[in-house]
Order: C-alpha cells, then sequence, then structure tokens
C-alpha cells in the first residue's frame, strides 16, 4: 500500500513536470513566432522604365536638350527617360533604400556627383513614432513628383523644373498619428549632394492625409544659404509651397503654388532682395474604364531673376522670365502599373523674352508633343 501510494505520488510529480514542459516548450514557440512576425524584415525590389518620343518647335540642334530639360529633353528622336531599379527594406527598428537610374533624367536633370544614384539612405527607428534617416534622399520639396508616373503629365511644370529634385542630409520622421506626417531635415544644401560652403539647410515637409484616402494637403519649405565659400554676400533664400491633391470616383486634381525669397538677388550691382512666385493645377478626368484627358495650367514669374535668367527690357530694368503655360493630353492604361500618354504643351513667355528660335526667327513661344510610354514592376 505504501509502494502504490509512493507510486501514484511520483506518477503525479513525473505528470505535473511533463505538463511545466510541455507549458514551457509552447509558451517558447509562441514567443519566438510572435518575435519573427513582428521583426521579420521585408525586401522589395522594383523597377520602373519610361520611354519617350518628343518634338518641339524650338531648334537647339539635333541631340541637344531643350530648355527646362527634364523630362523627355530631346527632340525628333526615340529617347528613354529613365530605367530604374529600387531596392527597399523595411525591418522593425531598421529600414533603407537603395534606388539607381539611368537614361536622359539623369543626365539632363540629375547631380554630375554619383549621377546614378537616385536615392539612398538609411534609418533607424528612435521610438515607435520617431525614425530618423541619412543618406541621398529624392526632394522633399514641391507640388509635383519628377517621374511621370507620379504625375497627372508626363511633363513638369517649370516652376518644378526650378524646384530642387535631390539632396543630402539628415531627416527625422514624425508621425503623431495615422493621418499626419512630419519630416524635419538638415541638408548640404540646394539641389546638391555635396556641400558648397559648409553651411548647413533646413527644410521640413508636413502632409495630412484626408478621410478615406481622397486627398491630402501639406506644406513644405527650405532655408540656407547656398553661396559659394569666399563670396562675402549672404544670399539667404526661403523657399515655401503648399501643395494639394484630390481624387473623386472620375476625378482627380492636383493643385500647388511655390513663393521664394532671397536676399541681395535683385540684381549684381543692388543688395535688394529677389522674390519668385508660381503655381500649377493639374486636372484628371477617366472618361472610360482605361482612358482619361488632362489638362495643366501653369504660371512661373521671377521678376528678379535670381532662378531664372535675368534680361534688360527697354526700359533698362532687370528682370527675369515671366511665362505661362498650357497643356492637354490623354491616357490609356491597360493595367494599373502601366500607362501611355500623348501630350501637347504651349509655353509662352512675355512677349520681349524671345529665348526660343522657330524658322530662323526668335520668338517668345514653344510648342512640344511628348508621347510617353511606362511600366513599373
Amino acid at each position: 500500500m505504501i509502494v502504490h501510494l509512493h507510486f501514484r505520488k511520483n506518477y503525479f510529480i513525473l505528470l505535473f513536470i511533463s505538463l511545466l514542459l510541455f507549458s514551457f516548450n509552447l509558451s517558447a514557440q509562441l514567443s519566438v513566432t510572435d518575435t519573427v512576425a513582428k521583426t521579420e524584415p521585408a525586401i522589395k525590389v522594383s523597377g520602373y522604365v519610361d520611354a519617350y518620343y518628343a518634338y518641339y518647335t524650338d531648334s537647339v540642334g539635333d541631340n541637344k536638350d531643350q530648355q527646362f530639360p527634364s523630362i523627355s529633353p530631346r527632340s525628333k528622336t526615340f529617347g528613354l527617360n529613365t530605367a530604374m531599379i529600387t531596392a527597399q527594406y523595411d525591418g522593425e527598428k531598421t529600414r533603407g533604400i537603395v534606388s539607381l537610374h539611368f537614361g536622359d533624367i539623369a543626365r539632363s536633370a540629375w547631380s554630375p556627383v554619383f549621377n546614378p544614384i537616385m536615392e539612398a539612405h538609411a534609418g533607424i527607428r528612435l521610438c515607435s513614432k520617431l525614425w530618423i534617416d541619412a543618406g541621398f534622399f529624392r526632394t522633399h520639396f514641391g507640388t509635383e513628383g519628377l517621374l511621370p508616373k507620379e504625375n497627372i503629365c508626363s511633363s513638369v511644370s517649370v516652376n518644378t523644373f526650378y524646384e530642387p529634385y535631390y539632396e543630402s542630409g539628415v531627416r527625422l520622421n514624425y508621425n503623431p498619428c495615422e493621418k499626419l506626417a512630419l519630416y524635419f531635415y538638415a541638408l548640404n544644401g540646394y539641389n546638391m549632394y555635396e556641400d558648397n560652403n559648409h553651411k548647413k539647410s533646413f527644410g521640413m515637409l508636413a502632409n495630412y492625409t484626408m478621410a478615406d484616402d481622397k486627398g491630402s494637403f501639406g506644406y513644405s519649405n527650405y532655408i540656407g544659404d547656398d553661396s559659394p565659400t569666399g563670396d562675402t554676400i549672404s544670399h539667404l533664400r526661403i523657399h515655401q509651397n503648399l501643395f494639394f491633391n484630390y481624387q473623386y470616383k472620375k476625378m482627380k486634381i492636383q493643385v500647388g503654388g511655390d513663393f521664394c525669397y532671397q536676399k541681395n538677388s535683385f540684381s549684381y550691382i543692388s543688395k535688394k532682395p529677389g522674390m519668385m512666385g508660381s503655381g500649377v493645377m493639374s486636372f484628371k478626368y477617366q472618361c472610360c474604364k482605361s482612358s482619361s484627358v488632362y489638362t495643366r495650367g501653369e504660371i512661373f514669374q521671377d521678376p528678379s531673376g535670381f532662378m531664372s535668367t535675368r534680361f534688360i527690357d527697354w526700359e533698362g530694368n532687370v528682370t527675369g522670365y515671366k511665362l505661362w503655360g498650357t497643356t492637354v493630353g490623354v491616357e490609356y492604361k491597360p493595367t494599373e502599373n502601366s500607362y501611355l500618354r500623348a501630350e501637347v504643351r504651349e509655353i509662352s513667355m512675355d512677349q520681349w523674352q524671345k529665348i526660343f528660335y522657330t524658322n530662323g526667327k526668335d520668338v517668345s513661344t514653344r510648342t512640344e508633343l511628348l508621347i510617353n510610354m511606362g511600366i513599373s514592376f
């Protein structure tokens, strides 16, 4: 009897130990599974190709870039705007991206320093809603993006042409709530990878996403003095941008405006500040399942000539570019990630700003035809 009770006691002890070990093992497995689910990094590789044919009435010569070159810059030729490959890494506490590009955008609109790099930066999570990233970035500034797939039109407006395309430095990314994203930048300078004067510049971007993700609006700025080393006159620049994007059913709207102030910029002999104002509005309507029509209006006024080119008018006044532009086009999208577009655009300068050359004459207007085909994957 004593032996039997002793056996039963040992049996329950062994059963308890077995259950304890099973529970510990199950808990460990769940813990590992949960940790893997939280920390397993995601690596994504993507690509984008955009090819074009363009015709411009401005006669700049064979295989030469048109004025305001960025998208489809060469006339009467087939070309490649970009062949881009991107690798993106997203982990729980770290992230990074490397994007390389080749083509006419890289050649005509990008930095000659580190030219193949569109962007490359690494990031670390400081807390649940705050990240720090450092490296080469695409610009945080402006209403339109640079790539045709990012915009309603294939071409970019003149004010986008004069905005920065790329930048290098450090970025803080803070998301106080799901709809609001804040970015703060410390940069080498305006549209440059390498510093030219050891003075740092600063910028910010605030973007708010509307309910049901139908649109967004925001504000971006840039503050810095990019005067070359040895220049004794400060050229502090404060560039500001407001933008609004909205999409509802078959309609899409993109609106934005820039205002730029620069110290000591009115002319070579005057220390008056310079000011620039510009605006762009694009509208797209999906007329059937795969086809859309679109239009855009743009204005760029640089009376001080510090961002564009200075002229002396017939009254002896120093001034810069003053222009208006209109674009109309059609788009066919066989799939969500592809497009075929044809658009016509006209740029009109002030009548005495004859910066274009057509049929043997200096003229103040230019007409262009762009046909673009692109796919992202």
